[in-house]
């Protein structure tokens, strides 16, 4: 969230950020309601104040009686004015808390100025589309003449948007985690397996929450959600704490299962496993100190990191500049990685890269010491290393061979016992 005192101060910077980010939130009536609270809050400090006036002079009175009968008067009818005014200021606060965590973050001025994913613009691409003198299959035939796939006992176990991965296939998805989590932590990251339920104060902290609940599976009875990636574990992780600059920036590769609702998406990439309810993902996490330049140079690294994971799988794709309206709230600046998919001609989203300044880390109060002691919110940065099954469609398509088979690229090859390719099982 941003800090109070900055949108008090620059309420229409604030404003051009929520008509950028394609916002609802009304600065005008936010900042209404915080002058509602100031107000009642100097109230309420105005009548402590003459509650321990009035407590010292009781103590003063000595003997007289009806001076101090008066005083004690006077203090019950502070203390019943009180006991009227303080619920309102606490209801009043938590009213003004939760307006905050809707306020957008400022976007980077290098951000594409736009409204949806149809603004976003392409700043570099990588690698040659395929050519095919064969009948082009996509993702899901793929998978079904390979059994790589059950969609149907899927369905019947959990429901629409559920996939059982069979045979090859979940050797693939395993030697892809595998891979990139390697790949990541002979960077130096920290390797991370986080758990896949988190707190509520994790969404907050995250962003996910308040907007976002929509699309949060709730444990029943229980403070705890699953969570739709290892960032918000992360995140939750150093809540409330106090880091030394030495320890900056932490750098971590983390692995959990997800989950998300897809709510809002009927009828949207029903065929496959494009979109699904359950997908198991590597996040790459970044903390560092409170720098506008140290955030973009880890922003860049991210990007990259995740580029040279998909070229080692040979898949060609393109980097977008995502636009403001379709980076969401708590974003500076964000990057898309998109892969080719052949079968239908254009570049999908299989990794973001965001970084949020210090956004995340106010929402959940992680600090740390700068070099001259002085107490600062760190920047926190993500981004997707892989997310499977998400990951497979490109990779099956790009590398689909005549014969019905799938080439596997080299750089899984050690993970998947030398196999150089997915057959079906009969073959």
């Amino acid at each position: 969230m941003l800090d109070l005192g900055f949108i008090r101060t620059h309420p229409e910077l604030v404003k051009e950020a929520v008509r950028l980010k394609q916002s609802d939130f009304d600065v005008d009536q936010f900042l209404a309601l915080d002058r509602q609270v100031l107000e009642l809050q100097h109230q309420v400090e105005a009548l402590r104040a003459e509650q321990n006036q009035l407590s010292k002079r009781i103590g003063q009175a000595g003997k007289d009686k009806e001076l101090r009968e008066s005083l004690i008067a006077q203090g019950k009818q502070l203390a019943a004015r009180l006991k009227e005014l303080e619920p309102q200021l606490e209801a009043l606060t938590e009213q003004r808390q939760q307006l905050l965590y809707l306020v957008p973050q400022i976007p980077d001025p290098s951000a594409p100025v736009g409204a949806g994913e149809e603004d976003n613009v392409p700043v570099r691409y990588w690698g040659e589309k395929p050519q095919f003198d064969f009948p082009l299959l996509d993702h899901y035939t793929l998978m079904q003449k390979l059994d790589l796939v059950d969609m149907e006992r899927a369905a019947k176990i959990a429901g629409s948007r559920s996939y059982v991965l069979k045979g090859d296939a979940a050797r693939l998805e395993m030697a892809l985690l595998h891979f990139a989590f390697d790949r990541i932590a002979a960077k130096g990251f920290t390797p991370l397996i986080v758990p896949a339920m988190a707190r509520e104060f994790c969404f907050i902290g995250n962003g996910q929450f308040p907007r976002g609940r929509d699309q949060v599976y709730a444990l029943e009875g229980e403070d705890t959600f699953l969570v739709g990636t290892a960032e918000v574990s992360i995140t939750g992780m150093f809540k409330d704490e106090i880091l030394s600059y030495e320890e900056l920036p932490l750098t971590f590769v983390g692995f959990c299962p997800c989950f998300r609702k897809e709510a809002g998406t009927y009828g949207k990439d029903t065929r496959g496993v494009f979109r699904v309810h359950q997908f198991n993902k590597v996040e790459q996490y970044v903390i560092c100190e409170a720098s506008h330049e140290e955030s973009v140079r880890w922003h860049e690294q991210l990007i990259r990191n995740a580029e040279e994971l998909v070229q080692a799988l040979e898949i060609p794709y393109r980097v977008v500049n995502v636009c403001t309206g379709d980076m969401g709230d708590g974003k500076v600046g964000m990057y898309d990685l998109e892969c080719w998919v052949p079968s239908e001609g254009r570049y999908r989203e299989t990794h973001s890269c965001s970084y949020f300044h210090d956004w995340q880390a106010r929402r959940v109060n992680i600090r740390y010491r700068d070099r001259d002691g002085k107490v600062k919110f760190v920047h926190t940065l993500n981004n997707t290393a892989i997310a499977s099954p998400r990951i497979l469609i490109p990779l099956l398509e790009n590398h689909q061979q005549p014969d019905g088979s799938v080439r596997i690229p080299e750089a899984l090859r050690p993970y998947l016992g030398g196999q150089e390719v997915l057959r079906p099982r009969h073959s």
